[in-house]
């Protein structure tokens, strides 16, 4: 979702340069209005050993949890998305739609698709405030990132979440050093990739409380199949101000701005039929002659060409997490947060008719334009057209931290408003197939009344928020823990639709509100220092999406009143886990069973290509299954991470599609939810010197939910290694990375939609479904090299 921008390596330089010298003056600043200098304030590091090679750490919490950390991502490569980083573990099932983690991916939960898991930065809610999509290479340099996690039954009590049913991931970025530094990184690769990243941490002022840092990448690199790339441009900036460790303020800036030309997603036949490379178009079509009085009809391109099939995006993530001690035993905790996004995406071309734009006086779509300049409106015309989207999202989290004899008693407050405006406008494309802006704000195609044509033109106000309260009670000195929560999210959606040249619909407004209260449950028992069982239960839910307030299909108008076609209903889980850790100082095993019982399950699904998403309920769904996880301290020098996961997953419920029409859907495996998942890293470390064999092996998926089309299960192997040198005079730790990324060339497949409901026709079902596929990368292998200065 992003437009060609003209980039000025010189002037980025600069602004780096000024951005580094305003934190510090300001930082500087700071220092002068304070005479004393505190003690040095306390470093925030991750709880747990760092056992599995950064794959693994301790755990301690009652419910089923996975954090990753930096010792591990500093190992990938440097252009890797939040979905690559974590697909190692046995809960998730992620695949992107290249080697370079620039154009993102899917990810899967125990089965639950990315748009029902809960997502955070720093805490601050990253999902769509609309669809509750996820975009994981647009928020984070890999570079700055510290940890991640994975909270696979339960969001946190204190979670920001309106749209989790299937737990929570969350992204923690790297504080700023106490001694000042600058990092530079130049990563190369095959297909011209390439990135730059350079970062300056200021270190502790004089005033030992403040640090700051600045970072700037760049990076591109051309697309495996077809013409196209990539294009990101990053900023990441982080402010904290410690009193002492019980007082601070830890502000973040993270923006975006990316350009990306679409990967064509194939359905099987076309696989068969054209190949593996097929891609888009690498030519525009052009336009059919004008001639006044005739009728000249355009028909969409197909596939589409690759210059309109394109996704240019800016967003941005500002907040700042303060924390203060009010008395020996009450914290409070205060996190202000802005997200921001613009930009747009899909196929890129519409077929206009001359007589199809919308009359906001009658609803009706009869206005006329001629936009060929003959002379006439009788003809149908390409333009490029996209689904624009632009949101603009504050909110803020409070809590209270209350210890008192054996509780650690946890109360707050969330809010958020999302002002959330989706629009589809049109412009002119040449013979050639240009357009005159990639963000479609420059030339918009009229309507006779002088208003901008839109293929949908929408506004969701989102007013979200939840009270939490969680006790944490530890007994028999600690060996036993156990956690009571609960959290009570609710969500008013004001919808407004304008009208546009899509429905013959008068504008309308609708507004409905979502609410429940989840209550969470879970236990943790020491059996020993280094042995513990662990047990927990929680509720979860998700509101449906705002999509589902513009679709026809779900909105009866009648006398300008809208209301809804039946009830849309929220999705609702219970999600329980059973586990045992073993964590000595040499060996870390893991083992978790856990039980998923859906009701009014959304199968939901947005294609970045087609930019369409669908609504189905499909019942009541259940799964159940085992992981395991295994990690090590190094033994002469080697170290190994483990995982193997299983998963049985089953539709309850047959899905009416119409009257006394059902899909026979009960006993049927859910999509994109393998059975059988199992990941190996063996690595070798001497010295400076270390390298890394990674297999991930993915059993066979379902592909429809009638289970009539399947994803073949595939591995992929991949190697990483690098050297750490020596200093070389005001050279610090010169590091040379290597990547190599699915070195068998294995050809595979992952389903893009997890709504295909039949791909075969079926008696007395008329509808057939076209499941597309994200196809996986060929080998690719990448270099980086990492200073300090």
């Amino acid at each position: 979702m992003q437009s060609s921008v003209k980039h000025n390596p010189k002037l980025r330089l600069s602004l780096v340069a000024l951005a580094c010298q305003v934190m510090c003056l300001s930082a500087s600043a700071a220092y002068a209005q304070t005479d004393a200098a505190p003690a040095k304030p306390a470093e925030v590091i991750i709880t747990g050993k760092k056992l599995g090679m950064g794959l693994m750490v301790t755990e301690d919490a009652p419910k089923a949890r996975s954090t990753i950390t930096a010792e591990e991502l500093e190992k990938q490569r440097p252009t890797g998305n939040a979905y690559e980083a974590l697909e190692m573990l046995p809960a998730v099932n992620s695949f992107n739609q290249d080697a370079t983690g620039l154009f993102g991916g899917g990810l899967t939960l125990r089965g639950f698709n990315s748009d029902q898991i809960g997502a955070t930065i720093n805490g601050v809610p990253v999902n769509d405030s609309g669809n509750f999509a996820i975009y994981p290479q647009e928020y984070v340099d890999q570079e700055n990132t510290c940890s991640e996690f994975v909270t696979q039954g339960s969001t946190d009590a204190d979670s920001p979440q309106v749209g989790a049913t299937g737990g929570n991931f969350g992204i923690t970025t790297c504080n700023p050093e106490d001694k000042q530094r600058v990092r530079l990184m130049q990563t190369v690769g095959q297909l011209s990739m390439r990135k730059t990243f350079a970062r300056y941490d200021t270190g502790l002022l004089s005033d030992n409380r403040t640090k700051a840092f600045i970072s700037f990448s760049h990076a591109e690199a051309d697309k495996w199949k077809g013409k196209g790339g990539a294009k990101r441009d990053h900023i990441d900036a982080g402010l904290n101000y410690d009193w002492d460790r019980f007082n601070y303020v830890h502000a973040t800036v993270l923006y975006n701005e990316a350009l990306n030309n679409n990967i064509n997603s194939q359905s099987l036949a076309e696989i068969n039929k054209y190949g593996y490379y097929y891609d888009l178009a690498d030519t525009f079509k052009g336009h059919l002659t004008p001639v006044k009085g005739t009728a000249q009809t355009e028909t969409l391109q197909s596939p589409g060409y690759y210059k309109l099939g394109m996704n240019p995006f800016k967003n941005a993530i500002a907040s700042a997490t303060a924390k203060f001690r009010l008395t020996e035993n009450l914290d409070l905790k205060v996190l202000p947060y802005l997200w921001y996004g613009f930009g747009n995406g899909g196929t890129g071309q519409r077929a206009q008719a001359e007589k199809g734009f919308y009359n906001s006086t009658t609803g009706l779509r009869d206005g006329a334009v001629d936009l060929n300049g003959d002379g006439d409106t009788l003809d149908t015309v390409l333009v490029s057209n996209a689904s624009v989207t632009k949101t603009y999202r504050p909110g803020v989290t409070s809590s209270l931290l209350w210890t008192v004899d054996n509780h650690e008693i946890l109360g707050g407050f969330w809010y958020e408003r999302a002002r959330h405006e989706q629009t589809g406008p049109m412009l002119a494309v040449s013979n050639d197939g240009e357009r005159a802006d990639d963000y479609l704000q420059i030339g918009k195609i009229l309507r006779p009344d002088g208003k901008a044509a839109q293929s949908r033109d929408q506004l969701t106000i989102s007013t979200a928020y939840q009270f939490f309260l969680q006790d944490t009670m530890s007994f028999m000195e600690d060996k036993l823990k156990i956690n009571v929560g609960v959290r009570n999210p609710q969500v008013k959606r004001d919808f407004t639709n304008f009208g546009d040249e899509n429905n013959s619909f008068k504008p309308y407004a609708l507004t409905k509100k979502y609410n429940d209260v989840l209550p969470q449950l879970g236990a943790r028992y020491r059996l020993t220092n280094d042995d513990q069982f662990f047990a927990s239960m929680a509720k979860n839910v998700k509101a449906p999406p705002n999509f589902a307030f513009a679709n026809a299909g779900n909105i009866k108008v009648v006398n300008n009143v809208a209301t809804f076609v039946g009830e849309v209903k929220e999705e609702s889980s219970w999600n329980t886990d059973i586990g045992y850790r073993h964590q000595d100082n040499k060996f870390i095993a893991t083992v978790t069973a856990f039980w998923v019982d859906f009701k009014d399950r959304q199968a939901t699904a947005f294609d970045p290509v087609t930019q369409v998403s669908t609504y189905n309920n499909v019942g009541r769904v259940k799964n159940n299954g085992l992981e395991f996880e295994l990690g090590n301290m190094p033994i002469n020098g080697w170290s190994f991470y483990a995982s193997l996961g299983f998963n049985n997953s089953k539709i309850q419920d047959n899905m009416q599609l119409g009257s006394n029409v059902f899909l026979p859907t009960a006993g049927k495996e859910m999509i994109n939810t393998p059975r059988r998942k199992a990941g190996l890293s063996v690595e070798y470390q001497d010295g400076a010197f270390w390298a890394r064999l990674k297999a991930r092996a993915t059993g066979v998926q379902q592909s429809s939910m009638m289970n009539d089309e399947q994803t073949p299960g595939y591995t992929t192997f991949g190697i990483d290694g690098g050297y750490t040198f020596a200093n070389f005079g005001m050279f610090k730790r010169p590091k040379l990375t290597f990547n190599l990324s699915n070195i068998t060339d294995k050809q595979y497949r992952n389903a893009s939609s997890t709504t295909v409901k039949n791909t075969v026709a079926l008696p007395g079902v008329t509808s057939v479904d076209t499941q597309k596929y994200y196809l996986g990368a060929p080998r690719f292998a990448s270099v980086t090299l990492s200073i300090d200065l």
